[in-house]
């Protein structure tokens, strides 16, 4: 698995992916946005993952963990995972959070656990996602997980 920051010139084409995921595509252009994409040899987008993060770096929402249709179900969804979660524990961040109505499963395989959605929007009151959800009344069918970061993280040593 290769995977390249994006940059702004590779933002549409990840809208695009992620429109056909229905994943949320406000604020992927932010400067709190870490966003990296997978390509296949032609260079069409095939995965996606990355975070917001809060103003004192301590939390990080995690964003736009996509895999295409044809390459779903051999792990690759855990390894864009799992790469977003050790950026973000390399850059400092504490804690993950994240909003997933459908693939709770998948999250608790990383372990994360199901929070209040207020403590989500306490934590992270400034990005984009959660300021996108609070104006246009989403948050109240979201699902809230999270989970620590650092030395004890799942399939990491000591986690």
């Amino acid at each position: 698995m290769v995977l390249t920051p994006v940059s702004g010139t590779d933002v549409e084409q990840l809208r695009s992916f992620l429109r056909g995921s229905d994943l949320t595509l406000a604020g992927l252009d932010d400067e709190s946005v870490r966003l990296w994409v997978e390509r296949d040899p032609d260079g069409t987008v095939v995965g996606s993952t990355g975070y917001e993060c809060s103003a004192d770096g301590r939390d990080v929402l995690v964003r736009s963990v996509a895999v295409a249709a044809g390459r779903r179900s051999a792990g690759a969804g855990t390894r864009l995972a799992r790469f977003a979660l050790d950026r973000a524990a390399d850059d400092g961040a504490e804690r993950a959070w994240l909003f997933s109505r459908r693939s709770g499963p998948f999250w608790q395989g990383l372990g994360f656990v199901p929070v209040d959605r207020q403590a989500l929007v306490a934590a992270l009151p400034e990005t984009q996602q959660v300021r996108l959800f609070l104006t246009t009344g989403q948050l109240d069918r979201e699902v809230a997980w999270t989970r620590p970061l650092g030395g004890a993280r799942p399939g990491r040593p000591g986690g």
